[in-house]
């Protein structure tokens, strides 16, 4: 039996029940019935002549069955209307009349890890040519009499011996440079020749420390 039926002792089962009769039932303003058929393109109330409304038995069901959703379930809007799309109009009419199917238990599958193990087999290398070995045909005896001259303590280079010209042919040249030279060309002369006995005695100092 209809639950308006019970609701509604003084009318038939069958009878149409204005919006005040089920606000009243329903326990929920006039305002929100109209909001929720905004909302919700499954109520169809009878309208009548001055937009007046009339509630059919299944109307009033399914009205019930949207507010268990809502005010019990804690549902969104958005939530009742994808249980309309996904269980269909009759199941949340069945959520009004009490009747409603027990939650399908949810079961939770556990992944099953699969472990592979791979095995990868490394190219065996190719076997690299043996050098052969190098005869020893070129190699000859050493005497045991063998004077390397390269293991020889090394010489000292000797110096070069810089012949000085005799003093026999240096003075008649000076003697005869100087007869024809001024006073300056002179002193130039002498500066130069300071210069070279100055040359002399370092060459000589060499000598000696070679020696």
């Amino acid at each position: 039996m209809s639950s308006a039926a019970i609701a509604y002792p003084q009318k038939s089962a069958e009878a149409f029940r204005t919006i005040s009769e089920v606000a009243l039932e329903l326990d929920v303003p006039q305002h929100v019935l109209r909001f929720w058929e905004s909302r919700f393109a499954q109520i169809r109330p009878v309208k009548r002549a001055g937009g007046r409304r009339y509630y059919r038995p299944d109307d009033v069901d399914l009205l019930k069955g949207i507010r268990s959703l809502l005010y019990v379930d804690g549902l969104t809007i958005k939530g009742v209307q994808k249980v309309l799309k996904e269980r269909g109009l009759r199941h949340v009419t069945e959520v009004g009349r009490g009747n409603a199917p027990p939650p399908q238990t949810l079961v939770i599958e556990r992944p099953v890890v699969v472990e592979k193990i791979v095995y990868v087999e490394k190219p065996t290398p190719a076997p690299q040519p043996v050098p052969a070995k190098k005869s020893r045909a070129h190699l000859r005896p050493v005497p045991d009499a063998m004077s390397l001259p390269f293991f020889d303590a090394p010489e000292v280079a000797a110096a070069p011996v810089i012949k000085e010209p005799p003093a026999a042919v240096i003075e008649p040249v000076i003697e005869a440079v100087e007869t024809g030279l001024g006073n300056v060309e002179r002193e130039k002369l002498d500066a130069l020749l300071d210069e070279l006995m100055t040359l002399k005695s370092q060459l000589q100092a060499a000598r000696e420390r070679v020696s």
